[in-house]
């Protein structure tokens, strides 16, 4: 059974409770979860707060070391975390090692950030005096991480968490508990100066269950200080109200509907292929997927027809199957949602010319799987266009020339990314200046890289994770000033 973490001992939740983790491809129980409540969050409190005097008295460097050590951890048990983050969320083998890279990446990447966090010095207008900004740690953070990408989403909020000297209480989506508490235990076992000293207990703590009440304190409680959430907008609406009644510092990396232009000049074959992956990756369910694809009219016919044809020879089923390439939708009332928005397109007019239909076969009868689907002649107003969709179906649209692609891309309350397809400068340089998202992709599929700033404008968030920026999130600054006497 996984159980929670709290002032580093596994533990079962106060309350005694459990709940059932089932596989999305067969229905079957992969394993128990802790059923945390409210009294396990503050109990985690405790150790984070208790846990933080001496974590952030540490040096950047060993904080540094420490995570490099989390990372050795990990890398050690990927096959076995890999198994179950497959089982519990339905994505492919595959694509659940890529998952663990990326969180390895990412812890890696702000290990090496810790020791570079810098101040400044500030000539003020008064004689014998002199400024300086220090930037220390908030405290005690809390992360609340959505289903699709449990780990690595888990990972861009630890990782600078840590580096920049705060302890931190992970809260899993129900339903993928398991993989992120084999992590976390992982994580809680890293050491540093040489390997003779652990982390301090509570430093990092991990809270299943319910977003009701393990969620719900994590927003109110004023000893967390910060919180950094990755989910659905009309949530992130909720955190934003909540957390702000306790002046929190919050990040929301929330939904999208990201577009992708594809123009006369582009690599069609090229562009077919990041399409493919850009929209059908982990079934479809990423913020920053490819959600609508424009493309010029003059290229149209033929992109869509290679598109097409890969899809349909897609080979959809268990993500335990190595011959599978994309597993099932991980709920079935998302499943639902994703047939709604086809069928009204179907019903204003447009074509599935890919998919648009559950699968046939015993195989399938007990797991949440959606042919990969891809929709033509789709109106505007038509669901799967102006909502955010969270699974594997894209709608097409044709446009004349960029100045209509661009300002039909912003024509949507989401702005997390975006990409254009072109061998012309002056198309890129124009759709860098004009796109309305946080993030703009020019000849390259849609990728959080560790490296750059990530998070979106309008209703796809604010702040930023990933890169140097978010540690900007995690360090508070501290102006000071000194006077020669």
């Amino acid at each position: 059974m996984s159980k929670l973490l709290i002032g580093g001992e596994l533990v079962d939740a106060v309350k005694k409770e459990t709940y059932e983790v089932r596989n999305p491809a067969t229905g079957q129980v992969v394993d128990q979860a802790a059923k945390g409540s409210e009294e396990d969050v503050r109990q985690a409190v405790d150790a984070a707060e208790t846990a933080f005097k001496e974590w952030s008295d540490t040096t950047p460097e060993d904080r540094g070391k420490a995570l490099e050590s989390a990372c050795e951890l990990i890398q050690e048990r990927s096959k076995d975390i890999a198994a179950l983050l497959t089982q519990e969320q339905g994505k492919t083998l595959f694509e659940a090692g890529l998952e663990i890279h990326h969180l390895i990446h990412g812890l890696e990447f702000y290990a090496g950030l810790a020791s570079k966090v810098r101040g400044s010095h500030v000539p003020l207008p008064q004689k014998n005096a002199y400024g300086m900004v220090v930037r220390q740690p908030i405290g005690v953070c809390g992360a609340i991480v959505p289903w699709n990408f449990p780990l690595t989403l888990m990972g861009t909020k630890v990782g600078p968490a840590l580096a920049a000297g705060n302890t931190i209480i992970v809260k899993p989506a129900s339903t993928t508990p398991l993989a992120t508490a084999l992590c976390m235990e992982l994580i809680a076992q890293a050491t540093y100066a040489g390997g003779k000293k652990s982390l301090p207990a509570g430093t990092v703590n991990f809270v299943s269950g319910p977003g009701g009440s393990v969620g719900e304190e994590l927003l109110s409680n004023p000893r967390i200080r910060r919180i950094a959430f990755t989910g659905s907008t009309p949530i992130g609406r909720h955190v934003m109200e909540v957390a702000g009644r306790e002046i929190k510092r919050v990040t929301l990396e929330l939904g999208g509907s990201d577009p992708m232009i594809v123009m006369e000049d582009a690599n069609v074959d090229m562009a077919v292929k990041m399409a493919d992956i850009g929209r059908y990756f982990n079934c479809g369910q990423m913020c920053l997927g490819v959600k609508r694809l424009f493309v010029h009219e003059s290229v149209a016919e033929d992109f869509v027809s290679k598109l097409a044809a890969g899809l349909q020879k897609k080979a959809v089923g268990d993500g335990m199957k190595k011959e599978s390439r994309m597993g099932p939708l991980h709920v079935d009332y998302q499943r639902t949602e994703v047939e709604e928005q086809v069928e009204d397109a179907k019903a204003r007019g447009a074509k599935a010319v890919a998919g648009g239909a559950r699968p046939e076969g015993d195989e399938f009868k007990n797991g949440h799987f959606y042919l990969p689907t891809l929709l033509t002649d789709v109106p505007d107003d038509a669901r799967i266009a102006t909502e955010e969709c969270f699974g594997p179906a894209l709608p097409v649209f044709t446009f004349k020339d960029l100045d209509e692609a661009i300002e039909r891309a912003n024509a949507s309350e989401f702005g997390l990314g975006s990409s254009i397809w072109t061998s012309n400068m002056v198309y890129a340089n124009k759709a860098i200046d004009r796109l309305e998202a946080g993030n703009v992709w020019v000849n390259s599929l849609h990728y959080g890289y560790d490296e750059l700033p990530f998070g979106g404008v309008k209703s796809s968030g604010v702040g930023r994770e990933h890169g140097p920026e978010a540690l900007d999130y995690y360090l508070e600054p501290k102006g000071v000033v000194v006077v020669n006497v």
